[in-house]
C-alpha cells in the first residue's frame, strides 16, 4: 500500500519509435514534481499494442530515460510493489475489472453495429444534438441480449457515464466542467476482448496509487472520463483508493504555429542525440516551455528545476519550439563543462566519424583533452567538434582540404602565403603558441604587409582543410611542427618550399 499523502506521479509512454519531445517534456515535469515532494516518479510502458509496439522500441525508450538522465523510482529494470509496470504483462487485471464493473452496474455489454452508430450519429448531427453514443443498449434485458448473440453479434463494454455535469480542478488550468451531454457513455473493451486505453490507464493508475497525473493538453477531454472510472474503482475497492488530480501541459507548438510532431524537423529525440546535444541542455530549454524558474533566468540544472518546481507555475498557454533558441541554451551548458568531461563526451562522436578506434590510445585522448579548449567556445552540439577537430587526427595521407576553401583562399596569393608561412615556421626552434604567433606575423603581417585576416586564412586552410577551425596557433602547435610543415608543402605542390 502506497501512504496516503505521499506524491506519486507516473510516465507512461507507448514504445513506438522514437521519443516525441513533447512526451519528453512531461516525463520532465512529472519528474520534477516528484523530486521536488518527495514523491515517487513510476515509469509504466503502454505496450497492448501489438500492431505497432516492438522489443527494439521498448528498449529504446529505456535508454533514452537513461540517456535524459530521469531517474525512475518503479517500474522496468528496478521493479516495486505495484508491478509488472508493462501492460502487456497485466491483461487479466483488465479483464478482471471489467467484469466487476460490469456486475456492479458501472459498465454494459452494447451490441450496436457500426453502420448503426453511424447512421444515428448522422441523425443526431442533422438535428443539432450530440452525435455522441445515445445509450441505446445501456439497459438491455437479458432476453434481449441473448437475440443479440443468437444473430452472432459480439458486444463492446461501454462504461456507463453519470448523467451530470463532471468538474474537476486542473492543477494548471484551474476549474473545468464539462456538461454529461459532451461526455458518453465511451468503450474500454472492444469485442475481441481487448482493452482500451481509457480502461488500462485509469486501472494502472488506480492500481499503482498515481496521486498526481500531469499530462498533454490533448488528453484533456479524457479527463471526465476516467475520473467517474476512478470514483468506480474506489467505490469497488480496486486499487489504492486514489482519485488522481491532473494538470494538462500546454501544447508544443511547431512550424505554422501548429502542435509540433514527431516528423517535423526537431520533433523527435534521436535527432538531438544524434547531433550532439547535452541532456541537461536540452531538458534546460524544454522546461522553459511552459514553465519557468523565476526572474530572467534560464540556465539551470536538472536539481535546480525539481527544487524550485511548482505545478501551479506552469502557463496553460501553448509554447512555440524554437531550435535556434535551444541550440543556444544547450551551448551554454556545454561551455559550462568541465574540460575533462567535455573531452569524454566528444569521443562518441569522433569515434562515429572513425577519427578515433573503437578504444582509443591514450595518446589520442590526450591529443583530444589538449584540442577540447580550443572548440568549446565554438560549438552548440557536440557533433559540430568532428569537422573542426578532424584535422588532428587524420593522417597526412588521407588529410583532405575542403575543394571550395581551397578554390577560394588556396589562389595564387594565398600559395605565397604558405610559402612564407612554411618558411617562417622551418626556422622555429621552439614549436610552441607565442613562438608560432610571433613567426607568423612577422612573415605575413609585416613581411608581406597583409591585414591578419588576408594572412592567415589561407594558412588555416592548409593546415586544417577548412576556412573555419579552432584557433590557428593553437592548432598549429597540437599539429606538431613536423605535420604542419608536411601540410603546408602539400599545399604548395608537394615538392621542397
Amino acid at each position: 500500500m502506497t501512504e496516503s499523502n505521499a506524491v506519486r506521479v507516473r510516465f507512461c509512454p507507448s514504445p513506438t519509435g522514437n521519443l516525441h519531445v513533447g512526451n519528453v517534456r512531461t516525463a520532465l515535469f512529472n519528474w520534477a514534481f516528484a523530486r521536488h515532494h518527495g514523491g515517487t516518479f513510476v515509469f509504466r510502458v503502454e505496450d497492448t499494442d501489438a500492431a505497432r509496439d516492438s522489443e527494439e522500441s521498448y528498449q529504446g525508450l529505456i535508454a533514452s530515460l537513461r540517456w535524459l538522465g530521469l531517474d525512475w523510482d518503479e517500474g522496468p529494470e528496478v521493479g516495486g510493489d505495484l508491478g509488472p509496470y508493462r501492460q502487456s504483462q497485466r491483461m487479466d487485471t483488465y479483464a478482471e475489472v471489467v467484469e466487476k464493473l460490469i456486475a456492479a452496474g458501472y459498465a454494459y455489454y452494447a451490441y450496436d453495429t457500426p453502420e448503426e452508430l453511424e447512421e444515428r450519429r448522422e441523425q443526431a448531427r442533422a438535428e443539432g444534438r450530440s452525435s455522441g453514443y445515445d445509450g441505446l443498449h445501456r439497459d438491455l434485458t437479458a432476453e434481449q441480449r441473448a437475440e443479440f448473440e443468437a444473430t452472432g453479434r459480439k458486444p463492446v463494454v461501454r462504461f456507463r457515464m453519470p448523467d451530470e455535469p463532471i468538474t474537476f480542478d486542473d492543477l494548471v488550468r484551474g476549474e473545468v466542467t464539462f456538461d454529461p451531454e459532451h461526455v458518453s457513455d465511451y468503450v474500454i473493451m472492444r469485442a475481441n476482448g481487448q482493452p482500451l486505453y481509457t480502461l488500462t490507464n485509469p486501472v494502472d493508475d488506480a492500481a499503482m496509487g498515481i496521486t498526481h497525473v500531469l499530462r498533454g493538453e490533448d488528453l484533456l477531454s479524457s479527463t471526465p472520463r476516467q475520473i467517474p472510472l476512478h470514483r468506480a474503482l474506489v467505490a469497488l475497492g480496486i486499487g489504492e483508493g486514489v482519485v488522481p488530480q491532473y494538470g494538462h501541459l500546454p501544447f508544443v507548438m511547431g512550424p505554422g504555429n501548429r502542435k509540433l510532431s514527431k516528423r517535423d524537423p526537431g520533433g523527435g529525440l534521436d535527432t538531438y542525440r544524434e547531433r550532439g546535444f547535452l541532456p541537461e541542455g536540452l531538458l534546460n530549454y524544454l522546461a522553459l516551455l511552459g514553465w519557468s524558474i523565476g526572474g530572467d533566468r534560464e540556465l539551470f540544472s536538472l536539481a535546480e528545476m525539481a527544487e524550485a518546481f511548482e505545478i501551479e507555475r506552469v502557463n496553460p498557454n501553448p509554447a512555440q519550439f524554437d531550435l535556434k533558441k535551444c541550440e543556444a541554451i544547450n551551448a551554454q551548458h556545454i561551455r559550462e563543462l568541465d574540460v575533462s568531461e567535455l573531452a569524454g563526451r566528444l569521443v562518441p562522436y569522433l569515434t562515429d566519424a572513425g577519427l578515433l578506434g573503437p578504444e582509443p590510445t591514450s595518446a589520442e585522448l590526450e591529443l583530444l583533452a589538449q584540442a577540447t579548449p580550443l572548440v568549446n567556445e565554438r560549438i552548440t552540439v557536440l557533433s559540430e567538434a568532428v569537422d573542426m577537430l578532424a584535422f588532428l587526427f587524420v593522417g597526412d595521407a588521407t588529410f583532405r582540404v575542403d575543394p571550395d576553401d581551397a578554390a577560394k583562399l588556396l589562389t595564387e596569393d594565398g600559395l605565397g602565403v604558405v610559402r612564407a608561412a612554411h618558411d617562417a615556421l622551418a626556422g622555429l626552434e621552439t614549436f610552441d603558441t607565442p613562438s608560432i604567433e610571433q613567426a607568423l606575423r612577422d612573415a605575413l603581417v609585416e613581411g608581406l604587409g597583409l591585414k591578419p585576416r588576408h594572412a592567415f586564412g589561407p594558412v588555416r586552410v592548409a593546415v586544417s582543410g577548412r576556412r573555419i577551425s579552432p584557433p590557428l596557433f593553437e592548432s598549429i602547435e597540437l599539429l606538431g611542427k613536423e605535420r604542419t610543415l608536411t601540410r603546408l608543402a602539400a599545399a604548395l605542390g608537394g615538392g621542397d618550399a
